[in-house]
Formats: structure tokens, C-alpha cells, sequence
């Protein structure tokens, strides 16, 4: 099935998305519904599969996901939108936060939301700073433990200054200092976050200015969350699109 393989040989979490133009997640979710729900549903289910259980997960989460698409169609996809549109209407009120609409490869909402390394650590560490904990306890009061059925994959990257393997590890600590903060002292449920890994320097990911060339560095050091419909939301939608 092409849209598991994208997402299986792509990379273990959710980094292949799309910006959502001027369409709010719930008028995208309905067209998502109206074209694709068979595919959107496969797409999404391979993906949390896939952050739970590899390719093994990855398979069963697309069966389950195909189902809970095609069956429901566009009221499926509005209802998801509109869970997203109000997480991000509540992630949008933190302060040093960036907050986007974005779409997994078959088009089904989602929301990312950027932290500045430079807002969360101090140059080269990776323990949180107080003003980080602060907005880190008000992103999960109210964003992640209001919306337990929201997936979450936790993503840190680094700039291409210093070493590859130093770059790799303080990326890896910074997005697991995240994950253990919001689990630990701010009581988000462990199962909620699916993964927490760094990618160091990888050119993929590394930001860059106007002209193309220059890297934009205070950009490229960041931790990005991302909430994803879970396949409790998906059963959830459906049930509720059938009534």
C-alpha cells in the first residue's frame, strides 16, 4: 500500500507534513473526508502503528485506520478538524510558542507546535530552564490534558554547529527532557506521547534564510511536537458520524 511505505521507509515519526494553507483543520477535514477517508483513515492508523509497534504496528494500525476512514467519510474528517482547530486555538495562547495546521501525507489534520531551543535550554545543555517549565505546564494543562485522545511525538533538532555526534545526543536529550517533564511533573499520561527522538543536524531539518543558503542557526536548534489524531479519536469521530 503506497502510503504505508511512505511512512514506514520514511522515518519513525511524523516529519513529512504540509502546511494547510488558509483552510482551518475542520473545513480540511471535511474535505479530507469527501476525497480520501479510505486513504486519510490508512494513512494516519500506519502512522501510530508505527510509533507504537514498527512495521509489525504499522501494518494493524493501517487496517484499523482504513476502516474508521472509509466508513465515515466527510463528517469523520470535519470532526476530527475541529478537535484540532481547538487544541491549536489553545496551544496559540502560549507564549514563545509557534503554532501551525499541518497534514500527514494523505491530508489528515493535525497540529505542530515549535519551541525555540533558545526558550527552552541554555546554549549546549539540555536541562530545562524555569521560564520553559512554566510554558510546558500550560501547554499540557491546557492542550494535552484536555485532549487525551491527541497522539504526540516529540521531535528535537539541532544546527549544524559542533559535531555530528554531539548535535545527535543534546537533540536527543532536549526532546526527551521535554517528554520527562511533561510526563513526570506535568502528569500527561506516558501511552499519550509515542516517542520522543532527535535527529542532531540533519540536513532535512536544518533551517535556512532568504537566500537559501545561509543557515538560519537559532531556528535550526528547536523541539517540535506534534498532535496527531489517535485511534481512539478516529472510533470516536466515526461512532459519532454514524449517528
Amino acid at each position: 500500500m503506497k502510503s504505508l511505505k511512505i511512512w514506514a521507509s520514511a522515518m519513525s515519526v511524523a516529519l513529512i507534513f504540509a502546511g494547510c494553507g488558509n483552510l482551518n483543520n475542520t473545513a480540511k477535514g471535511s474535505m479530507i473526508g469527501t476525497a480520501a477517508g479510505g486513504a486519510a483513515g490508512t494513512g494516519i492508523g500506519a502512522l501510530i502503528g508505527h510509533l507504537v509497534g514498527g512495521s509489525s504496528g504499522a501494518k494493524k494500525g493501517a487496517i484499523i485506520g482504513a476502516a474508521a476512514g472509509a466508513a465515515a467519510g466527510v463528517t469523520t474528517g470535519a470532526l476530527i478538524g475541529h478537535k484540532m482547530d481547538k487544541a491549536a486555538k489553545a496551544a496559540k495562547a502560549l507564549e514563545n510558542a509557534k503554532v501551525e495546521s499541518i497534514e500527514d501525507s494523505n491530508g489528515l489534520p493535525g497540529v505542530k507546535v515549535t519551541f525555540d531551543n533558545g526558550i527552552l535550554f541554555t546554549v549546549g545543555k539540555s536541562a530545562l530552564k524555569t521560564n520553559a517549565k512554566t510554558t510546558l505546564k500550560q501547554f499540557a494543562d491546557d492542550v494535552l490534558n484536555t485532549n487525551t485522545d491527541i497522539d504526540v511525538a516529540i521531535c528535537g533538532f539541532a544546527s549544524s554547529d559542533g559535531s555530528d555526534e554531539i548535535n545527535l545526543r543534546i537533540s536527543q536529550d532536549r526532546a526527551d527532557a521535554v517528554k520527562n517533564y511533561l510526563t513526570g511533573t506535568c502528569k500527561v499520561a506516558s501511552k499519550q506521547v509515542k516517542s520522543s527522538i532527535g535527529y542532531g543536524e540533519d540536513p532535512k531539518f536544518l533551517i535556512y534564510k532568504a537566500d537559501g543558503k545561509t543557515e538560519d542557526v537559532e531556528a535550526s536548534r528547536r523541539v517540535e511536537v506534534y498532535l496527531l489524531a489517535s485511534e481512539e479519536m478516529i472510533k470516536a469521530a466515526e461512532a459519532e458520524a454514524k449517528k
